[in-house]
């Protein structure tokens, strides 16, 4: 094979081997990020239960604590198989690579022990000269000239690209190495998860046996809870409304079109909310989403389904309570036989912070970035301590996770 052509597959196999490991890696390391992030929320959520007794929580809190644990290590468990399953892809990869160099290789060095054969023989300067004294013409002495030069500079780029592969072929071996490791790693690390959620279910399992002995009495507990957030929701929808319709009154416009008219003002400070998607940070400084936004299944019932406005934040006892972007106080909500919720208006959006059990701000106020607005209540009975955050873009409900940063 001639050097040119031979650099040329080189050139090009190397550049598609890279792209394959690029974008693997890539994925691998997201992977990783999503394993690690899983983690974290396990043991925050480990963290808000230390210290607390079994028997200091209802039955309720301690299955919905189980599901939350189970759904977020069968999480962990896919997430661990992706990775050790993209793991094999790239070890077959590297292995078929391997094998490609070390032929590579070969060929390579017997193409140079050929080489260094021939040289060796007509290694002699008196050889040499005699090769260019015997040109009939000066330009044939010349052009032999070049094809000496020529050819002690194609044995010396020989032996670079020999060195060369040697070096991508101990590389790569290292690499191998490397990964086969994190793949055990990986295996080992979900052995571990699978036998711990196995204990997770076992133990759901009997909690269930023992609210289905009652089910009476748990269906009505659930009931009455999510009466109680339907109120509230109701409750906030109409302050909604009504900031709505206030802003709009005093902006001129009368007619109700379920949106605020914004001024210049408010146009800037809804667009800084808006670019900060993804971005915002938690309204408490350690927690973990516990209840989903959207449509859940009942707990007792899985034929019921329950639209759920907000999302429920665990957090740790005598949590405070901070605001996620600056704004202005629309409302505090005072709600009877329930705990307090504080509205903050941005712009057009609005952040609202649910069962509370202390609230330091009042109507009207200029809130800033990451100032304490309150503290969230503490449920002794039931044993947690639940942050409600929801937003809104005017009466529209939105999806909080998709607002707030990875945590």
């Amino acid at each position: 094979m001639r050097l040119d052509n031979f650099r040329t597959f080189l050139l090009i196999g190397f550049v598609l081997f890279s792209t394959f490991t690029f974008s693997q890696s890539d994925k691998q390391k997201k992977l990783e990020a999503q394993r690690q992030e899983i983690l974290r929320e396990i043991d925050k959520f480990k963290a808000f239960l230390t210290g607390k007794k079994k028997e200091e929580r209802s039955e309720i809190t301690l299955i919905e604590d189980l599901n939350y644990k189970v759904q977020r290590r069968k999480n962990l468990i896919r997430i661990t198989n992706e990775q050790a399953n993209l793991l094999t892809r790239e070890i077959n990869a590297n292995q078929k690579e391997i094998t490609s160099l070390r032929i590579q290789l070969q060929e390579l060095k017997d193409d140079y022990a050929a080489m260094i054969v021939k040289a060796y023989k007509s290694k002699s300067e008196q050889s040499k000269v005699m090769f260019l004294l015997s040109s009939t013409n000066f330009k044939q002495a010349y052009k032999r000239l070049q094809y000496i030069k020529q050819y002690a500079n194609y044995l010396k780029e020989q032996g670079e690209v020999i060195k060369t592969k040697t070096k991508e072929l101990q590389e790569l071996n290292i690499a191998l190495s490397k990964q086969k490791e994190d793949k055990q790693k990986l295996i080992d690390e979900n052995r571990i998860a699978k036998r711990q959620l196995e204990k997770e279910l076992k133990e759901r399992e009997v909690l269930m046996a023992s609210i289905k002995a009652d089910m009476s009495k748990f269906t009505a507990q659930i009931k009455k809870k999510r009466q109680e957030a339907d109120r509230i929701d109701k409750e906030i929808n109409r302050l909604i409304r009504e900031a709505i319709a206030a802003s709009n009154k005093k902006a001129g416009k009368t007619n109700s079109t379920g949106k605020f008219v914004l001024t210049p003002e408010a146009k800037r400070l809804a667009s800084s909310f808006e670019a900060n998607k993804g971005k915002l940070g938690w309204p408490v400084t350690r927690g973990v989403i516990k209840g989903k936004f959207g449509k859940r299944r009942s707990l007792t019932d899985a034929s019921v389904t329950n639209n759920y406005k907000s999302i429920q934040i665990a957090t740790e006892t005598n949590a405070e309570v901070k605001a996620v972007f600056k704004g202005e106080v629309s409302e505090v909500l005072i709600v009877k036989n329930g705990n307090p919720a504080i509205l903050i208006r941005h712009g057009n959006y609005l952040t609202i912070y649910m069962n509370l059990s202390k609230v330091y701000v009042k109507k009207g106020d200029k809130i800033e970035t990451g100032q304490t607005i309150g503290q969230v209540f503490t449920n002794r009975l039931r044993g947690e301590t639940l942050l409600g955050f929801r937003i809104n873009k005017n009466n529209q409900v939105l999806n909080p996770e998709y607002w707030l940063i990875k945590n």
